[in-house]
This record gives C-alpha cells, sequence and structure tokens, in this order.
C-alpha cells in the first residue's frame, strides 16, 4: 500500500510540474521515522532577501514563482528548525521539518517579519506574528492591536475601561471574530469578548479586510479577524509570564504543556488579573478604572495520526470575569440599588468548547475534508445605578468543508455545510427579550492561481434563517500583478447580520439617556436585518532602498448599508434605535509604508482618512466620535541575538488623532454643553525589553506617554442619578500616563 501511495504521489507531482515549468511547487510535512507524508498547514515558504513568499495550505503543499534573482528557498514554521534550500531551476520540492525540540542547535537563516502582507493571495490579509504581540503588553486580545494600523482602538465608555476596535470605519460588530475560524466574539460577548482571550494564548492573527470568505458565514461586512492560538505540540512546556503597572493592574499567565503519546498532546492554559486600587486621577468622584477579577482556564487537545491522515483539535474553557464600577465610595454591599452612590456591577461566567478534525488523503495531498464545532453557554449578569440588564447567550456551531481540485491544483474548490444555533435569555430592566436564531446554510468557494499574474477566489453561499429568511451570499476577490513585487486586488461582497442592539451598546445603560425603540414590525426587537454591500481595492509595492527591504500599499474600501439599525445619541435626553431611512456608508483610504532603515532597525508609517456618514433623525451625519484624520508611526530595533538568546528589543509607537465630531449637547445645561467638535491629540507607547537567555527575559513600558486626558469625561457625576449623567461621550483616554513591568519565563 505504501509504495501505491509513494508511486501516486510521484505520478501527481510530476503532472503538475509539467503544468507548471516557471513555478517552485511542492509539499512542507512534519519530519517521522517513516517519512509519512504530514503536511504542515501554514508553514511559511520565501525567497531570502525579497518580498516573494507564500504560506503552505492545509495539506503542506505550497506554490512560488521562480525567479532567477533569487535562489535561497527558506521554509520556517514555529516550533521547527528552519531550513534554507538552494534552487536553482523550477522544480518539485518535498521537505520535512525538524521539531526544535529533537535539535541539539538551530540555525536562523533570516528571522521573518514580525507583520507579514501576502503578494499572491486574492484576499487582503495582513498576519501578524507572535514578534509583534511581544512588541507590547498584550494582556489580552483588544489590546493586540497596539502596533498595527490595520486595526483602531478606541475606547469605548468612561467606566469599563474597555476598548472597542474598528476595521475600514465600522466598529467590531461588523466584523467577524473568530478564533481559529470558529466565530467566537458575537451576541452577548461582543462588548467585553476580546478581553477574554490572553495574548500570551495567542500564536498570530490574521486580519482580512473587506468581504471575507463565503466559509466562515454571512455576517462579515468589514472584514475578518482571525486569532490562532499555540498549540500544544510547538508552545513551550512551561511558559509564565507576569504582568503588573502602576494602576494596581496584576496578571499571571502559565502554559503547561505535555506530551502523553506519540500522537497525543495536551497543554493547560491559565489566565488570572485582578484590580483592587481604586484610582480616580481627575477628581470626579468615579473611578478611572474598574476593580476587576478574572479567572480563565484552558485545556486544549492536539492529536496526530500520521499513518491515517487525521489531525484533531479539541478546546474547553471556563471563564469568571467580574467588574466593579463607578463612584469611588460606592459599596455594592450597602449601596446597590440606592442612591447613596451610584455604582455597577458585571459579572460574567462562560463555558465554551471547541472541536476541529481534519483529514488529507494520502494518495491525494490536494483533497481532504475538515470539520469544526463549537459550543457555549455565556451569562452576565449586571447592573449600571438602577438599570438591570442581564444575558444569557447559548450557542452551537458547525462547519463542514471539503477541499480539492478541478483538473489540476491551479483550479481549487471548497464547498460544505454550516449549521448555526442561537438561544438568548435577555432582560432588559423588567422587559424580556428571549428569543431564538437558527440558520443552515451550504456554500461553493472556487479558486484559481496562476501564481504568476492572476489569482481569483469566488464564493457564494445560501441560507436559510428563522429571522433573516432565506438569502444568498456572493464574495468575490482578485488578484493581479501588474509587475514584480506588486500586487493589485479587488473585492466585492454581500454582509447581513441579526443586530444584538442591547449587547452591542450596553455603555447606553451607564447614564440617564431613555431608551427609545422606532421598530418597523421586524424580526428583530423590531426591526429589520442589517445588510450592506463592500467593495474595494488595495494596492501593495515592495521595493529595496539602499539594499533594505520595504513595501508600500494604498487601500481603499467602500461599505454601502441597505439597511442598518441606527443607534441615534444626538439628543442627550435619549438614545434612539431605528431602521435606516436615508444614507449609511463608510469610506475608508489607507497608505502605509514600511522600510527597514538599518539592519534590526524596521519603521511602519500609515495614514487614515474615514468618511463615515448616517442618515440620523436630524439627517445625514458625519459619525461621531470618530477621527476622520489618523497618523501613525512604530519604530522597532533589536539588537541581534547571541548564543545564549541575549537580545535587547526597543519599540515605540506614535498615534495623531485628528478632531472628532462630538453628539449635540446644545440643550444640555450651559456646563454640561461640550463644541461640536474635540481637538486633536497625541498619543505616545514604548516598551524595552531585556533577554537575558532563551529562558527568560524581563519588559518595561509605557502608555500614553504625554499623559493626555479627556476633559470632564462624564458629563453630571456630580449628580449622576439627575436627568444629565452620561458617561458615553468619550473619544480620548480617562487614565493619564501609564507605566508597567513584566517578565517572560520559558522551560
Amino acid at each position: 500500500m505504501k509504495k501505491y501511495i509513494c508511486l501516486t504521489g510521484i505520478l501527481f507531482a510530476n503532472m503538475a510540474f509539467l503544468l507548471a515549468q516557471d513555478k517552485v511547487e511542492g509539499m512542507i510535512m512534519e519530519a517521522n521515522s517513516e517519512n509519512e507524508h504530514i503536511g504542515l498547514a501554514g508553514a511559511n515558504v520565501y525567497w531570502l532577501n525579497s518580498q516573494l513568499g507564500t504560506i503552505t495550505k492545509s495539506d503542506g503543499t505550497f506554490a512560488i514563482p521562480f525567479n532567477e534573482e533569487y535562489d535561497k528557498l527558506v521554509i520556517s514554521f514555529v516550533g521547527f528548525k528552519s531550513d534554507t534550500l538552494t534552487i536553482n531551476k523550477p522544480q518539485m520540492v518535498h521537505h520535512w521539518l525538524e521539531p526544535e525540540n529533537q535539535l541539539d542547535e538551530v540555525v536562523v537563516t533570516k528571522q521573518r517579519e514580525a507583520v507579514e502582507k501576502t503578494f499572491f493571495a486574492a484576499q487582503n490579509v495582513v498576519t501578524v506574528n507572535s514578534a509583534e504581540l511581544l512588541k507590547a503588553a498584550c494582556c489580552n486580545l483588544s489590546e493586540s492591536f497596539e502596533t498595527n494600523p490595520a486595526i483602531d482602538v478606541n475606547f469605548n465608555d468612561a467606566l469599563t475601561g474597555t476598548k472597542q476596535i474598528e476595521m475600514l470605519g465600522l466598529t467590531s460588530p461588523y466584523l467577524l471574530i473568530t478564533q481559529e475560524n470558529i466565530p467566537m466574539v458575537r451576541g452577548a460577548s461582543q462588548t467585553f469578548g476580546l478581553t477574554f482571550t490572553p495574548g500570551t494564548w495567542v500564536e498570530s492573527i490574521q486580519i482580512t479586510k473587506g468581504a471575507g470568505s463565503v466559509i466562515n458565514g454571512y455576517e462579515s461586512i468589514s472584514g475578518q479577524i482571525n486569532t490562532e492560538l499555540v498549540k500544544p505540540l510547538t508552545d513551550e512546556p512551561l511558559f509564565i509570564n507576569g504582568y503588573g503597572n502602576l494602576n494596581g493592574r496584576l496578571e499571571m499567565n502559565a502554559h503547561i504543556n505535555q506530551k502523553v503519546s506519540d500522537k497525543l498532546q495536551t497543554g493547560i492554559y491559565l489566565h488570572g488579573n485582578r484590580r483592587d486600587l481604586k484610582v480616580n486621577n481627575n477628581n470626579d468622584g468615579f473611578l478611572d478604572t474598574p476593580l476587576a477579577n478574572q479567572i480563565n482556564i484552558m485545556n486544549r487537545w492536539q492529536y496526530q495520526n500520521p499513518e491515517k491522515g487525521w489531525v484533531s483539535f479539541f478546546n474547553v474553557r471556563f471563564l469568571n470575569d467580574e467588574k466593579q464600577v463607578g463612584e469611588s465610595e460606592f459599596n455594592p454591599s450597602t449601596d446597590k440599588f440606592t442612591t447613596n452612590a451610584w455604582g455597577s456591577e458585571i459579572d460574567t461566567r462562560r463555558f465554551d468548547s471547541a472541536i476541529k478534525l481534519g483529514y488529507v488523503f494520502p494518495e491525494l495531498p490536494f483533497q481532504s475534508f475538515g470539520f469544526q464545532a463549537s459550543y457555549s453557554n455565556h451569562q452576565q449578569e449586571s447592573y449600571y445605578g438602577f438599570n438591570v440588564y442581564d444575558i444569557v447567550h447559548e450557542s452551537i456551531y458547525s462547519n463542514l468543508i471539503f477541499n480539492s481540485i478541478i483538473g489540476n491544483t491551479q483550479h481549487k474548490f471548497k464547498t460544505g455545510l454550516t449549521f448555526a444555533y442561537d438561544g438568548y435569555e435577555e432582560l432588559v430592566n423588567t422587559q424580556d427579550f428571549e428569543r431564538v436564531d437558527r440558520s443552515v446554510g451550504s456554500f461553493f468557494e472556487y479558486s484559481y492561481d496562476d501564481l504568476e499574474k492572476v489569482s481569483l477566489t469566488a464564493g457564494i453561499r445560501l441560507d436559510a434563517h428563522n429571522r433573516l429568511g432565506t438569502f444568498i451570499t456572493p464574495r468575490f476577490h482578485l488578484r493581479y500583478t501588474p509587475w514584480e513585487r506588486a500586487s493589485l486586488r479587488g473585492s466585492f461582497g454581500l454582509g447581513r447580520r441579526a443586530a444584538n442592539i442591547f449587547a452591542e451598546n450596553q455603555r447606553m445603560f451607564a447614564s440617564s439617556r431613555n431608551i427609545q425603540l422606532l421598530g418597523n414590525g421586524g424580526d428583530i426587537y423590531g426591526f429589520d436585518a442589517e445588510k450592506a454591500l463592500n467593495y474595494g481595492f488595495s494596492f501593495l509595492q515592495g521595493f529595496n532602498l539602499f539594499d533594505r527591504p520595504g513595501d508600500f500599499s494604498v487601500d481603499f474600501y467602500r461599505t454601502d448599508f441597505d439597511n442598518q439599525i441606527v443607534v441615534d445619541w444626538e439628543d442627550p435626553r435619549t438614545i434612539v434605535f431605528s431602521n435606516l431611512e436615508g444614507k449609511s456608508y463608510a469610506n475608508s483610504l489607507q497608505i502605509e509604508l514600511n522600510q527597514e532603515i538599518v539592519s534590526n532597525l524596521d519603521l511602519r508609517m500609515a495614514y487614515k482618512f474615514y468618511d463615515v456618514k448616517t442618515s440620523y433623525q436630524t439627517g445625514l451625519l458625519q459619525k461621531p466620535l470618530q477621527a476622520r484624520h489618523r497618523y501613525f508611526a512604530n519604530l522597532g530595533y533589536e539588537t541581534n541575538v547571541k548564543e545564549n538568546g541575549a537580545q535587547w528589543r526597543f519599540d515605540y509607537t506614535y498615534n495623531l488623532l485628528g478632531e472628532q465630531r462630538l453628539p449635540n449637547t446644545s440643550t444640555n445645561p450651559p456646563n454640561l454643553q461640550l463644541g461640536d467638535f474635540a481637538d486633536g491629540y497625541s498619543l505616545m507607547n514604548a516598551q524595552i525589553t531585556k533577554v537575558f537567555s532563551k529562558k527568560f527575559e524581563i519588559y518595561v513600558g509605557g502608555e500614553n506617554l504625554t499623559n493626555f486626558r479627556q476633559f470632564n469625561p462624564i458629563l453630571g457625576a456630580e449628580d449622576p442619578f439627575g436627568t444629565n449623567f452620561d458617561t458615553t461621550i468619550i473619544y480620548g483616554p480617562i487614565m493619564g500616563r501609564m507605566l508597567y513591568t513584566g517578565f517572560r519565563f520559558k522551560s
């Protein structure tokens, strides 16, 4: 049987080679005693000292254009020895990588970029690797984007300290946020869910701009953020990370990985953070940051059966998160639901589990199928002053995917079935919004890649939803290479979603505003489903300047809403939810330059312009609390690594935000009226890391080094039970300068 498999593989390889004489194709595999074909998905394959590279597919196969200018092909993967092959002509390559723990010595020829942009994929994807995540304290996923201009990090409210992310001018509800391509931050977890994934658990982040793949569902509108978690096989046997800052936040992370057998590995991942210190630097009587306590435990299993072609992952996690916000003197045991002092508690308990199964046909390495399934139970009990908000969200998700080719490996397809269930028990004060969402869908996605000039991905899916109805979702991505080291992309796609208006806008409960629902009899809180078309283009050009690599990119995307549930804050006494009547659109332009200035010194600069407008009750207005102009710069330097692993790393990030339109406050008393616009401001973050050895390092850093703070962030703070109390108009940081330190230990 093994001889037959080997002959079949050789025959297929030769056929593929004849179809493409100007490419280097092959398969990257995990080394094993019998040289079985165990493909490594996500391995980096690139020409040394060039911007030409690719990532292996789910079965470990790859293809990269041959260029006589380069002859050193580098192959790397986290947890494995990096190899450099000499390639002088187009040929087939079958290469096995050795795990690092089997080596006496590891020689790294050239380190991969901390942020990678793909030149050959049809979709516009930015990959943030672990090296980039180490540039900041990265305590949780919401804090993982500070050094990357693709994502904007904004302040959500004046109480909880929660940060909200945006992409292409739209907030996170319009992003599909997945964990290993399984939907994760959605529904009840939309506001706080990003804080539930510790930064040390993240191996890499893939950011897709524009409409994503139909494989992952119909909800993505402005893009997708996918996090890959660390793997028990490639993670350290023992990893400990400690963190503390001067504002009273203490945090500890521990990874403990164990090899159960040759085919089975497991890992226990522990996270805890706590803040007991009451901080009120602006003397308004309210805590600048919440008192908090979180326990987060995950058990992860990884199974590989080389002989049978199976690979699988299984996760199970439990989370308990507690927050207390409000006036400094608030004591829940005596002041809850009284006028003694204004306060709030937000207690969340969450259980989730996920399984992923994959099978690669040994005789046909280009053909595979995968199955994904997840279950979660999210329970939040909370109150904000006298406002009560409780929600229970039970979710079931499954996705079956089959991959193969049409004729040859230039023509590939994916098809499959999706099932999703979401049950909600939602209490808003005394009103119950219990409901169930069910959907069944099928999809087909075709991709073509000549690995030179053109690649495209065209997908379509059909879904039947009990509240959204039956609908079709088309998406299309095209990449064209007009000249060397250039990539021109275009895309368009539809997206739909059932908005969870209360879970996504919890900050409104921390105000005296009256809530008005101006529905039209639709099936979603009385509203219709949100529907939008996203389309745009991007251009990426790699270059060498003074023999140093760099790249320049321009992105422009537009989102047009056919329907949107509009959240209107323009009357300081009310917050109004209504169906869109008129226009709502978001234009996003980003210009970015990356350049290695001198050896080991990298500069990243970006400018972003947003034109985001919506028809509110008072007419078409610019989106409030969003800077139309943003400037970003990041400077990173690291010394060469010594034999024992010793190294210094330095990182500096600068953000300049232009003026932001403020919601109308003209009917407030004069002392509580704000202007039409908030002035622009700048923020600076920096971090220094000292690596003493391969096992131990410490870091110190600071955020908001300019000590900028928004003046008067809480309107009516002196009378929190009065009609003018409002914590929602936040355009800048509440906390001043924040200094921190921490350590990392590996064994």
